[in-house]
């Protein structure tokens, strides 16, 4: 088998990049928006966890290093335009 030049991210840039992903997606104020994220990033990495591939490795993790900026830029924004009310999925039960 011949060695590709490609080298693929490490379990440990892997394991990064997923917690990132969810750590981001609580920032979210919106309840909608926060498990929107939540539930992208687990299908995600489910969907890819069985690659092999060192090309294909490196480009889901590219892509998925794309998607925590863009993630990064959207809870910025959604903070500052956060709506007043909260959702009544959460406000807690006294």
């Amino acid at each position: 088998m011949a060695a590709s030049g490609v080298a693929g991210p490490t379990r440990t840039e892997v394991l990064q990049l997923y917690r990132s992903l969810l750590r981001v997606a609580r920032q979210f104020s919106d309840y909608n928006i926060r498990e929107y994220s939540k539930r992208r990033t687990i299908d995600a990495f489910r969907d890819n966890k069985n690659l092999t591939d060192p090309s294909q490795l490196s480009a889901a993790f590219s892509d998925g290093k794309a998607q925590l900026e863009v993630a990064k830029r959207q809870a910025l924004v959604y903070s500052l335009y956060a709506p007043k009310v909260k959702s009544i999925m959460d406000i807690k039960a006294s």
